[in-house]
């Protein structure tokens, strides 16, 4: 049965202009896109987002950074969507990602690492749910 997924390509690699090209190779891998926008979002929406690690150092430069420019959020569906995609993007840390990931190829830095994807079904389902209200995600 096939799982869903949300995934963001965060702003640095919008501004680069690498959205297409990750998303092919989100395409190449056989996601389908149920749900897809292009937004800018306000640091307390990436607060908000982001809740779970409001606590942690990095917090303050993770929604800074988020709410930084336009973003492209997405909910994508396959079989074991949340794991595949985890292993298309790669490491968190680019430079300890594998050859042909997403974050080897399109990021530059743990923070500006270009992808998010969901860690767990649980997180799946709260962060699709921020983002895309039920009837964007109808079958069509």
């Amino acid at each position: 049965m096939p799982q869903r997924t949300l995934s963001i390509i965060k702003p640095d690699a919008v501004g680069k202009g690498f959205a297409g090209a990750i998303l092919a190779e989100i395409n190449k891998a056989g996601f389908r896109i149920v749900a897809i926008r292009k937004q800018s979002i306000s640091k307390r929406e990436a607060e908000g987002f982001y809740a779970v690690h409001h606590e942690r150092p990095f917090f303050d430069s993770l929604t800074t950074f988020m709410s930084s420019g336009p973003l492209i959020l997405m909910v994508l569906e396959k079989d074991n969507a949340i794991a595949d995609l985890r292993r298309l993007m790669g490491a968190t840390n680019p430079a300890n990602a594998e050859e042909g990931t997403i974050r080897k190829k399109f990021a530059s830095s743990i923070q500006e690492n270009a992808i998010h994807g969901s860690d767990a079904e649980e997180t799946a389902a709260f962060e699709t749910g921020y983002w895309f209200a039920g009837y964007e995600l109808i079958q069509g």
